[in-house]
């Protein structure tokens, strides 16, 4: 990629150290110091805001000088038929403080090799501490890995002798040329399918909250694709020359320069700050980047904001312009095939070659209206694979057009709404009216989401990246494959109404969030004000505003309320009224939580999901005026139970008597199917008076993910904090405990857990592990007393970024069995412990546990009694728990950051 020249360059090597570091007998310690003062004075110059192109090629350049004279000190230089060559990034002459130095050593033929001599060499330079990647081939051997690995002659076509024989290269570039292998148009598919790749690991983002400034899409893996497309397909060697073939304009070029330039910096400061090789902006790295950047007045949050906007600007920039080249290649591709193939649509449009195309140059000049009328088409029309790239930028120069008259007019809120409803495409037709800046600038309010950040681990993506992940999601619901994945979700799609409301809704769900206050209420009247605009019926509009309003409540619901309780799904179905209303929160939640962060949605989720959905469904189904009572969902539980019970010929008397002696909350809160399982257990089990430890996967053997895990032993007060840290100890995250008592003075505990770093495993499956498990806790519940310490496990990198102040306060319930106490704290290993030694040593029973783990922070809700059983009322004695809870919460997060 070339730039314009810059006067007084940076500092190289004087005559004087070239010469001293050329001979035989300069120390590695001499090296290593002339190494350093040199990129000190490089780094120095970075902070006065020196030219970023300058400080790259000349960092490229002084590593020339050393390795030349580390070449000629080995006695490299009398050798005539080997070369020193740089490939890839140093290739090009672009290097930073801690990128990889790429060589190949050229040889002749396998007998021209002075092994002895390339090995010291090679020795040599890991001894001065030079990250180098580097290979020994023959000009045969290159030319036969060229032909198999696009990674090789990507590398290859941008290769330069540094030292040796200039013919060698020269050699290699003709065997390896365009009319012997990787002619322009393969080259070009196989580096388009390799970006498609790349992409798809970054979920086809730029918005990252954590990006990838290098691999991500619109990072510079992108803007060297067109580098690499350019000088294989049109033998260019600067980007400079793709404005002399109309490929793009000085404007475009400018643009990519600028866009360019600042990722360099951003990667020079993150190279220098890490003191490595790093191109994740990490978390921990964006604040000091931030300031470092200028962003540095009192507001933190603030200034991280200011500063991942502009790089987003800048990756945004870049793949706009990556898309409008690489159509422009394909474009120059078929123009050398058959004639045109013209399918004419309307007076206005076209489709060449499978390409969309406006008839006019200035088409959208004419009627701006035919902007949004594209993309119409674009949905309405499957042979369509693109836009073309005239038409594209076309489009792009017409923006300003787009005013309040334009988004007022009926024909362009109607065009709109026909988008909305497009039976193809519709997330890449919403991506790339983002990416060329339409979406923007038609609704405003999308527009001011764009490179919006969510300061937290639970979400992953911008608010826009996030919005628009939320509709695939809602369109993946159609395909039969994920229709596997999430079967109630993709048959309630196919019966709600009109779907499009659920896009609408979808669209406008996060709209207000960054402008402080609840962004589920601001968002309702950017819906609203939508929906009035657009023409939708009084009765749509208010689904739509009700939809952005609630699109929390059905997630917070499943996993901070307890579900098994009838009078909890009482509330919750009076609440959403019927079956539509439900189907279309059902789904939105679905798809908001998978577009939030892909590894949120886990089996625990989706169980907790599924069934507060069916049981609102029958809840609804049976009447709101006539709910179901608390001894009905029991004797229904108990029925199931005994179904089971016995197909497996277990004897019932005996499992009656076990019945008789556990509390019927436990009934109420367990279904048949656990109660089975359970009672088996205990049948199983005796007479030993051992604890009985049993584990199976939550939902049946093939389903990965979370395992319940049910324990029955004599009671204790120290059980739940030993289990939690056992647990702890062991990598496992608990995700719901209940805990029932019998009258013969034992405990009932279920615990769901899934594996801490991997969520979707499935822990039944792996013997070692599940025997692991039981005799850990089988040897510390039988003597509990003698497990006095909270477990200290290392607390991710990650996760010491966030350490907000934890919350604890109680709730009020529908039907109060037990105090309801919610507890929010920054996520560390040990705090679930830490807070079952909390109601130890302050005489509180333990009944039932709901633990949502959101990210960088735990949401947690503890179903309590006092040591009697009793519900705990007194207002001074809760704040007293919450307020002493928090102190040790607080003093604990601290101390293992």
């Amino acid at each position: 990629m070339d730039f314009p020249a810059f006067p007084d360059a940076p500092p190289l090597l004087s005559n004087e150290e070239k010469h001293e570091l050329s001979q035989a007998e300069c120390s590695i310690p001499r090296y290593k110091a002339i190494i350093e003062e040199k990129t000190n004075a490089y780094n120095d110059l970075f902070h006065t805001l020196y030219p970023i192109e300058k400080l790259v090629k000349g960092l490229s350049a002084f590593f020339d000088e050393v390795l030349q004279a580390a070449w000629k000190a080995k006695g490299l230089d009398v050798e005539k038929h080997v070369s020193l060559v740089a490939v890839g990034g140093y290739g090009r002459s672009e290097l930073h403080p801690k990128s990889d130095i790429d060589l190949l050593i050229l040889i002749e033929n396998e007998t021209s090799a002075p092994k002895d001599k390339l090995e010291a060499f090679i020795t040599f330079l890991w001894d001065i501490n030079l990250d180098i990647g580097h290979s020994v081939r023959s000009l045969d051997e290159c030319t036969d890995i060229a032909k198999q690995d696009i990674t090789i002659i990507t590398n290859l076509i941008e290769s330069r002798t540094l030292s040796g024989p200039e013919s060698l290269l020269s050699k290699l570039q003709v065997n390896i040329d365009t009319d012997k292998m990787w002619d322009g148009r393969s080259f070009y598919e196989a580096k388009l399918q390799e970006q498609k790749q790349r992409h798809g690991k970054y979920q086809n983002t730029a918005y990252n909250l954590e990006p990838n400034l290098k691999e991500c899409p619109g990072g510079l893996r992108d803007m060297q694709v067109i580098d690499w497309v350019a000088k294989r397909h049109l033998h260019t060697h600067r980007l400079s020359a793709l404005i002399d073939k109309e490929f793009l304009s000085e404007d475009e070029y400018i643009q990519i320069k600028g866009a360019v330039s600042h990722l360099w910096r951003i990667r020079w400061a993150l190279h220098t700050i890490a003191g490595r090789k790093e191109d994740r902006l990490l978390f921990d790295h964006q604040r000091t980047l931030a300031k470092l950047f200028g962003f540095d007045d009192d507001d933190l949050k603030r200034n991280v904001e200011r500063f991942m906007q502009g790089y987003y600007q800048s990756v945004a920039a870049i793949q706009q312009l990556n898309d409008l080249l690489l159509q422009h290649f394909e474009e120059s591709f078929l123009s050398s095939d058959e004639k045109d193939n013209i399918e004419v649509i309307n007076d206005r449009f076209q489709i060449a070659n499978g390409q969309l195309e406006a008839r006019s140059s200035h088409l959208f000049q004419d009627n701006p209206s035919c902007m949004l009328e594209l993309y119409v088409l674009f949905g309405e029309y499957e042979n369509i694979r693109g836009i073309r790239a005239n038409t594209m930028r076309q489009l792009r120069d017409s923006l300003d057009l787009i005013d309040d008259d334009f988004r007022n007019n009926k024909v362009n809120t109607d065009l709109f709404l026909d988008i909305i409803a497009s039976r193809y495409r519709l997330t890449s037709i919403l991506r790339s009216m983002k990416h060329l800046g339409l979406l923007g600038r038609y609704l405003p309010e999308f527009g001011a989401i764009i490179g919006q950040m969510q300061h937290d681990l639970f979400h992953i993506y911008t608010v826009d990246a996030h919005t628009l992940q939320l509709i695939e999601n809602l369109r993946r619901l159609w395909l039969a494959e994920f229709k596997h994945k999430f079967p109630i979700s993709a048959q309630a799609i196919r019966h709600v109404p009109k779907v499009e409301l659920l896009y609408i809704a979808g669209l406008y769900h996060d709209i207000a969030k960054g402008r402080g206050g609840d962004h589920s209420e601001l968002g309702c009247v950017d819906a609203q004000l939508f929906c009035e605009r657009h023409g939708l019926s009084k009765r749509d509009t208010e689904l739509v505003i009700w939809l952005v309003r609630n699109h929390l409540f059905m997630s917070v619901t499943a996993q901070r309320k307890d579900i098994s309780d009838p009078e909890v799904i009482w509330e919750f179905a009076s609440y959403v009224k019927d079956q539509e209303h439900l189907d279309y929160l059902f789904i939105l939640t679905v798809a908001d939580i998978n577009a939030t962060n892909p590894t949120m949605w886990n089996s625990w989720r989706a169980s907790l999901m599924r069934q507060l959905y069916l049981e609102t469904k029958r809840a609804l189904r049976r009447g709101l005026d006539s709910p179901i009572d608390a001894e009905t969902i029991s004797d229904e539980h108990k029925q199931r139970a005994l179904e089971i019970i016995i197909e497996r010929n277990v004897d019932i008397a005996e499992a009656e008597a076990i019945w008789d002696t556990i509390e019927e909350e436990y009934f109420i809160r367990s279904n048949g199917d656990e109660i089975a399982w359970n009672t088996e257990a205990i049948i199983r089990h005796r007479p030993s008076d051992k604890p009985l430890i049993a584990i199976t996967p939550l939902g049946g053997r093939n389903f990965s993910g979370a395992s319940k895990i049910f324990i029955y032993t004599p009671i204790s007060e120290h059980l739940f904090a030993v289990t939690a840290a056992i647990f702890e100890q062991l990598g496992l995250t608990i995700l719901d405990a209940k805990i029932s008592h019998t009258s013969d003075n034992y405990t009932l505990d279920s615990f769901v857990v899934m594996d801490s770093n991997e969520a979707d495993k499935n822990l039944y499956l792996d013997k070692q592990r599940i025997d692991l498990i039981k005799d850990t806790l089988m040897e510390q519940l039988e003597n509990p007393s003698s497990y006095g310490s909270v477990v200290q496990r290392h607390t991710p990198r990650i996760l010491k970024i966030f350490n907000s102040p934890s919350t604890a306060h109680f709730v009020s319930q529908a039907e109060e069995v037990w105090s309801a106490l919610e507890v929010t704290a920054p996520d560390r290993p040990g705090l679930l412990a830490l807070i079952g030694q909390f109601f130890m040593n302050h005489n509180i029973m333990l009944h039932k546990a709901k633990i949502a783990t959101l990210g960088e922070r735990v949401e947690d809700t503890f179903y309590i009694t006092d040591d009697q059983g009793e519900l705990i009322s007194d207002p001074q004695r809760m704040d007293s728990i919450c307020n002493l809870l928090k102190e040790k919460i607080d003093r604990f997060s601290q101390a293992t950051d």
